[in-house]
């Protein structure tokens, strides 16, 4: 029996490799511009809008920063109860891999990846913030992705 391990740890001819070097906060803003009249308020429950975007930049050889940025908006019948954005970024190193690989490899692996962290944050910055912890559900990062490319297209086709 042979041994097929490669014992220099680098990926094998052909294929891809995805490593994360490096995750932090980037930026970080919570308001609660309606405070403390929101506090002394029966306070009901906000409406909550979320939007999220993705960003990849080459910082080097193989070496990408993505940024995962997070908006969440919160308001009372049209009174704003808090802002919380993030840009939640992860420094990555991608090998081996065809330009199309790569870009879903950094919009949509990474991303993934970064996200419960982000998550996380966000979350502490809205309880410090003095409101219940907001917890993302998980989004669908190849679906967010599809529709970038699609709306591409669409935009392409009608230029």
């Amino acid at each position: 029996m042979s041994d097929t391990s490669n014992s220099d740890n680098t990926a094998a001819p052909g294929t891809a490799s995805l490593g994360i070097a490096q995750q932090y906060v980037k930026d970080l803003s919570f308001e609660s511009p309606s405070s403390p009249k929101i506090f002394m308020s029966q306070m009901k429950q906000p409406d909550v809008n979320a939007n999220f975007n993705v960003e990849a930049t080459a910082v080097g050889e193989d070496l990408h920063e993505v940024v995962l940025s997070i908006e969440i908006n919160a308001e009372t019948d049209g009174e704003p109860v808090f802002v919380a954005e993030l840009a939640y970024a992860g420094i990555c190193q991608v090998k081996g891999a065809t330009p199309d690989v790569m870009k879903q490899a950094l919009m949509i692996e990474v991303p993934r990846q970064l996200f419960p962290f982000a998550r996380a944050v966000i979350a502490d910055a809205i309880r410090d913030g003095g409101f219940p912890p907001l917890l993302l559900s998980p989004i669908d990062f190849n679906k967010l992705y599809q529709d970038h490319v699609k709306a591409s297209v669409s935009q392409t086709e009608i230029a």
